[in-house]
């Protein structure tokens, strides 16, 4: 019997739930990323604030995050470990490493208007 069941228990027990306790299945949305203005560089240039979190509800380690980041550039240095541009529209996440459950990464760069960043690909661990 599925104890998930209350009404219908027929129908029900053909669903497939889309995710399993305990099953390490991620996907692109459990990447949640923020970003945010922060003070500007003494030459006035604008600066932001950006953190990438691992939000899996399954406890998910997540690798390889890329995102969608278009011409991405910062006139302050950005750690390549934390965040690097590889090609036009393609930038890595942690070098590739894995970002753990519930983990962050954060870095702040500097350019005259924000970069919109989407998650583009994700592989689980």
């Amino acid at each position: 019997m599925n104890i998930l069941c209350k009404t219908n228990c027929a129908a029900t027990e053909r669903l497939e739930p889309n995710r399993i306790w305990g099953d390490k299945k991620c996907s692109k949305s459990d990447i949640v990323i923020n970003q945010g203005s922060t003070a500007p560089l003494p030459s006035g240039i604008p600066t932001y604030t950006v953190e990438i979190m691992n939000m899996c509800v399954s406890g998910c380690d997540i690798s390889a995050i890329h995102l969608r980041c278009g011409w991405f550039s910062s006139a302050r240095l950005i750690n390549p470990k934390l965040f690097k541009r590889l090609h036009y529209n393609d930038c890595l996440v942690n070098d590739g490493r894995p970002l753990v459950n519930g983990g962050t990464v954060s870095f702040q760069y500097a350019n005259t208007y924000l970069y919109p960043l989407s998650v583009s690909s994700v592989v689980c661990v």
